[in-house]
């Protein structure tokens, strides 16, 4: 009975080892969304992607058919910079032939999750988004990042000015290629250039209210 038990003990940690070594190789995260992505049956009703960082993934619907009556697929991923939405981009994205695609990213850029960045090469990442999907012949919104004066986990930066100025980019872009922009920003600032409390808790993610505001701004601009 000891035998099996150090054996069973020493085939866990082997298994806890390979997989904490494989999610290091896998750092675009082409792992998360494989098998649902595989799974995926084709719809007659509109599909429209859903691509981002936490604030995508922890989506607060405020009825449960959401996703099913707009057509919406999340592929967001907590914490993921532009780099690695922009790896992961054909495999969570493309190959799911969607109509449209909403990209609402940038915010993990700013606190610097994968190392420093500057918003230049943030909003060349989400051009490069756009690009793979137009030539996919697939709609895309763009979206403005939401506001933060502060991130609870890396305390040091000061991100609210940065925010206001890759907003700035990504509008921009927006307009001068007749994209479609979801404005988060605006009605969700508060007088210190961050994220009110009203629509948020920890002062980067919406709560409950803050997601039903901007589901009622997602709903609106995919179907313009």
């Amino acid at each position: 009975m000891k035998k099996i038990f150090v054996f069973l003990l020493m085939l866990s940690q082997t298994l806890t080892y390979c997989q904490n070594e494989q999610t290091k190789k896998d750092w675009p995260n082409l792992l998360k969304y494989a098998h649902a992505n595989k799974d995926m049956k084709p719809n007659q009703s509109t599909r429209i992607v859903l691509m981002g960082d936490s604030i995508t993934e922890f989506w607060q619907p405020s009825y449960p058919e959401f996703y099913v009556q707009n057509g919406f697929v999340n592929r967001g991923i907590s914490g993921q910079t532009t780099p690695q939405m922009l790896l992961r981009f054909r495999e969570d994205v493309i190959n799911l032939k969607p109509d449209g695609v909403v990209i609402l990213a940038g915010i993990n850029d700013i606190a610097e999750n994968t190392g420093p960045i500057t918003l230049e090469q943030t909003l060349g990442n989400i051009i490069s988004m756009v690009e793979l999907a137009k030539a996919n012949k697939i709609k895309v919104v763009l979206c403005s990042v939401l506001p933060a004066n502060t991130f609870w986990w890396n305390k040091a930066l000061l991100p609210a000015d940065k925010v206001i100025a890759l907003n700035i980019l990504i509008k921009s872009y927006a307009a001068k290629n007749n994209l479609t922009y979801i404005d988060y920003y605006s009605p969700m600032v508060d007088d210190q250039k961050g994220l009110d409390k009203k629509w948020g808790d920890d002062g980067v993610h919406p709560n409950a209210t803050g997601y039903k505001l901007m589901e009622t701004l997602l709903v609106k601009a995919v179907k313009n």
